[in-house]
């Protein structure tokens, strides 16, 4: 697409109701969008660690109000996803989002954050077992206390096995260069689902020609991160997540940056087994949450209608067991 439609494109998605023609030339809503990467925070209840070195956008509050105000003109429903909080206010996150989704307006799922290295860990899992909103867990793992091989030490793997064993997924958010070590997580643990992050949290930067000199080097060449996701995609219980991505876009970047990412994962997965995530408010750092959607409709504009349709609701709906 030429940028001044994509433009345009962006700009209709993001301000105002997306609606189509009916058949006798009523109007009807806009296909269904469910976000599996929701994030929201309020820091006068939560503290954030990550935030102290993060961006000025980002350090703000970001209710629920925010967040539809963000997706208006969309029809969206969420799946919200921990913030990586201290670790002592988890058990409040958790709760908190629990009673959120029961709302299910427009949050209708949670990931809450965990510490599967931890001796409590399996009390913990049980403590939010029996609650169906509860859909997986994940810790993150790009973080300095959580160097390479982290995911692989012993005491990780018998508790990821774990939550294979409760029915809750795992979500794999990892530095790029440590796929290897995410697949080889999956295959020591083949009873649970995983979800990779932000396709593979892959770095724009490195499939770019929009990139200049003054852009950070990527760590990772574009041959280092596909041979991980192809890895990672061979593995049966393993989806890919097409999100994130937009918050490394170069600077002047467009869609045509970040295809590279999206169809290598979208071809390396197939049709059933990725799904839709913004990452908002986290995706800001390239593009409102309109832009990305309409970055992405952009770049799977000549797939079929039908794994389109999977990608943007399908498989969530029966990956997460969401009643909507």
């Amino acid at each position: 697409m030429q940028r001044r439609r994509f433009l345009k494109t962006a700009a209709a998605i993001a301000t105002g109701p997306l609606l189509s023609q009916g058949t006798m030339g009523n109007e009807v809503a806009a296909p269904l969008i469910i976000d599996t990467h929701q994030h929201l925070w309020d820091l006068t209840k939560l503290t954030l660690p990550w935030l102290g070195g993060a961006p000025e956008v980002l350090r703000h509050t970001y209710h629920l109000n925010e967040y539809r105000e963000a997706a208006r003109g969309l029809n969206v429903k969420c799946v919200y996803m921990e913030v990586n909080v201290d670790p002592t206010q988890e058990v409040a996150e958790a709760e908190h989002v629990i009673a959120l989704s029961k709302l299910g307006d427009p949050t209708c799922g949670a990931v809450i954050g965990c510490r599967p290295e931890s001796d409590g860990f399996a009390a913990y899992v049980d403590r939010f077992r029996d609650v169906p909103e509860v859909k997986g867990m994940r810790r993150v793992m790009h973080e300095a206390d959580a160097p390479q091989g982290f995911c692989l030490q012993p005491a990780m793997v018998k508790s990821v096995r774990l939550l294979g064993e409760r029915g809750l997924s795992y979500d794999l958010c990892m530095r790029p260069t440590e796929l290897g070590d995410a697949a080889k997580l999956t295959e020591l643990c083949p009873d649970t689902r995983f979800i990779v992050d932000h396709c593979g949290n892959a770095d724009a930067t490195a499939f770019s020609k929009s990139s200049t000199v003054a852009e950070p080097k990527p760590s990772h060449t574009a041959d280092e991160w596909k041979a991980g996701i192809d890895r990672l995609a061979k593995r049966p219980n393993t989806i890919c997540k097409i999100s994130g991505i937009i918050a490394r876009l170069p600077k002047g970047g467009d869609a045509g940056d970040l295809a590279p990412i999206v169809n290598h994962c979208l071809d390396a997965f197939g049709p059933d087994r990725v799904v839709f995530g913004s990452d908002w408010p986290v995706c800001l750092l390239g593009g409102s949450l309109g832009t990305w959607v309409a970055m992405l409709t952009e770049i799977i504009a000549g797939r079929p209608e039908a794994e389109r349709r999977k990608l943007w609701s399908e498989n969530a709906r029966q990956f997460y067991r969401l009643k909507i």
